[in-house]
């Protein structure tokens, strides 16, 4: 089979086991790899009703046809589990060199069944997986874990977590150190909690197992002939990264700040992208192959945390960890990144927490004897402490780690109202008022506060129209199969949205039968797509997801943007309820958000629509 190495590796933590499972085109070709490949596996392998902290949750690790091929920006994997944050499926992807090492072990994905009796980490190789003891690991960072055990095993990747994860933070992150490139962290979604649940401290690979593709030398050929046009399309993104988008959505009036009460931040220049760029830039890093190098690497020059290197702190988190917070000191920032990096925590749901938290205090629903003193917009100083003390359960820090929505319900009173969350999941810096395409994206996505299901791009550009609600549904129908292709072939969203087409067109049927030697077309893909859709749907409907819980937060529905060029907008319940109804058809659900045995069956998801009908949780007859 080309473009694949047919194999699924089971690994039974609790007895110590492992068993190979071969699949073969036809699974390729239904769910491609990644993400794919994760909700198909999760399906077949998860109970309805599985707690995400106990041994019978499972989680899946998968690369997919285009990892180690010549395509660029495709050294992607897919992590999958119940989400500790959301109780739902929930996917996480990363990058770095480990997923091309993990498919040069011969494998496609990796699958983690019941829990460690003790701290352990796995070495995976050519000849399977050897159990070891990480017990002198325990409290690690994570960048001294993934040295350790380099230098103990040698020519190794390393995929590690944190004492966040340890400690079973539900937001917890994990991340893969390599010394050439930027670090690949998986940050959403809780899945190193889930590893910590498992007593597994890291996933170490090394193999050099090749992979057979169609054509070599054309996929070649095709990857040099489109160069110019990934370079052209994230220029931007090679010399500032991420970060060049805090100037340009603050001027938008979209920049969430001090949990919502604006989306204007008046201290933003100096945790822009250009300015971080010209007085901090110490070199670009990147992905094993990929020709952007959207990291960069700062040297922070002067004030509290003078001659700190590390990583550029991304859009996501200056918005999380700064403006949400009242807080613009790059320094700040750059220490905040370094230590959710190294503890293991998602910055985006540490910093839109820790907002909660300190509107909380400022209303009066948190009081300084709750937390262990004040919180003030714009301290730094108690933010950076919070940071550990969530990572290590001490004090206020062990209700923090719960995250936004059990915090909320916590506190009560008007703390729900304040939380900006979907699904469980705290929203991202792409906001669900300003941008009406994100409004239904966030409330129908299966991430929920995730920009990764629909994506925000297209709805930048400036011919797109985002006061009106017109066409919104049918696109984000669109951008959500798109990324459900991206997250199983496995491309980067950048490389893949500016360089190839930020909706699936002829482009990507061209590389992927390149790769595998198939005849696919775009409209194939784009029912794939569709179909990895439906299946992440089907495995939140089996949980009894309905309509109800493809909602909003309350500031979205209720309180209008109150100033800048996007004053007055929000998404009222009713007009969401429009989104929604029109989105469920399209999508071929029925009205309460489940898709019908009709949709399930045309897109040959025959078994799940049986399954459903059996445990009464929808796909009825109708066509949606």
């Amino acid at each position: 089979m080309l473009g694949y190495q047919g194999k699924i590796l089971h690994i039974d933590l609790t007895n110590r086991t492992s068993r190979i499972e071969e699949f073969g085109e036809e699974m390729g070709r239904k769910f491609l790899g990644g993400n794919g490949f994760c909700a198909k596996i999760l399906w077949d392998n998860l109970k309805p009703g599985t707690d995400a902290l106990s041994p019978e949750n499972v989680i899946v690790f998968a690369v997919g046809p285009y990892t180690d091929s010549a395509v660029p920006s495709a050294s992607r994997a897919c992590a999958a589990a119940i989400s500790p944050l959301t109780g739902l499926f929930f996917d996480s992807t990363f990058g770095g060199a480990w997923p091309i090492t993990l498919k040069r072990t011969g494998l496609d994905a990796v699958v983690l069944h019941g829990k460690a009796d003790s701290l352990v980490y796995l070495m995976l190789t050519e000849e399977g997986v050897a159990f070891q003891d990480a017990s002198h690991l325990k409290g690690k960072w994570i960048r001294e874990t993934c040295d350790t055990i380099t230098e103990t095993e040698g020519g190794t990747d390393v995929l590690a977590i944190g004492p966040a994860g340890e400690n079973q933070v539900r937001f917890a992150a994990m991340a893969h150190t390599w010394r050439k490139s930027r670090d690949g962290i998986s940050g959403r979604g809780g899945m190193a909690a889930v590893l910590g649940s498992k007593n597994v401290k890291a996933i170490a690979v090394r193999g050099k197992a090749k992979t057979a593709w169609a054509d070599a030398k054309a996929l070649r050929t095709y990857v040099n002939e489109t160069a110019e046009d990934v370079r052209t399309g994230t220029a931007a993104l090679h010399k500032y990264g991420t970060p060049i988008l805090v100037n340009m959505i603050n001027k938008m009036g979209a920049l969430g700040t001090r949990n919502l009460m604006s989306e204007i931040f008046e201290n933003c220049e100096p945790i822009s992208g250009e300015y971080m760029h010209d007085n901090f830039l110490d070199k670009h890093t990147t992905c094993l192959k990929c020709p952007v190098a959207c990291g960069k690497n700062y040297l922070m020059k002067g004030g509290e945390f003078d001659g700190l290197v590390w990583k550029l702190p991304e859009y996501e988190t200056i918005f999380a960890l700064g403006t949400m917070l009242g807080i613009g000191d790059p320094g700040v920032m750059l220490q905040a990144n370094m230590l959710c990096d190294e503890l293991g925590l998602d910055t985006i749901s540490a910093g839109v927490t820790l907002s909660l938290a300190f509107e909380c205090m400022e209303k009066g629903l948190l009081s300084e004897k709750d937390v262990g003193g004040p919180l003030k917009w714009g301290d730094s100083a108690t933010m950076l402490r919070l940071l550990d003390d969530m990572t290590h359960r001490k004090g206020f820090g062990d209700r923090l780690a719960e995250g936004g929505k059990r915090l909320a319900a916590e506190i009560g009173g008007d703390a729900p109202n304040l939380l900006y969350a979907s699904r469980g999941l705290e929203l991202p810096a792409h906001s669900a008022r300003a941008l009406k395409g994100m409004s239904i994206g966030y409330a129908t996505g299966t991430r929920g506060g995730s920009h990764h299901d629909t994506r925000p791009t297209l709805q930048y550009a400036s011919d797109h129209d985002n006061t009106s609600t017109e066409g919104k549904p049918e696109f984000v129908v669109r951008t959500q199969n798109f990324t459900a292709l991206g997250d199983s072939i496995t491309q980067c969203r950048f490389t893949a949205e500016r360089g190839y087409g930020a909706m699936i067109n002829e482009k990507y049927a061209e590389m992927l039968n390149l790769v595998t030697g198939w005849d696919t077309t775009a409209d194939e893909l784009e029912e794939t797509g569709e179909r990895i859709c439906n299946l992440e749907r089907a495995l939140h409907v089996r949980e009894g997801v309905s309509r109800a819980d493809d909602m909003l937060p309350y500031k979205v529905m209720h309180e209008p943007i109150p100033d800048g060029p996007h004053k007055g907008m929000h998404c009222p319940p009713d007009e969401l309820e429009g989104m929604k109804s029109e989105f469920y058809g399209i999508r071929g659900w029925d009205e309460n958000g489940s898709p019908t045995a009709a949709t399930l069956e045309r897109l040959q998801l025959g078994d799940v629509a049986e399954a459903l009908a059996d445990s009464g949780n929808g796909a009825g007859n109708g066509a949606g």
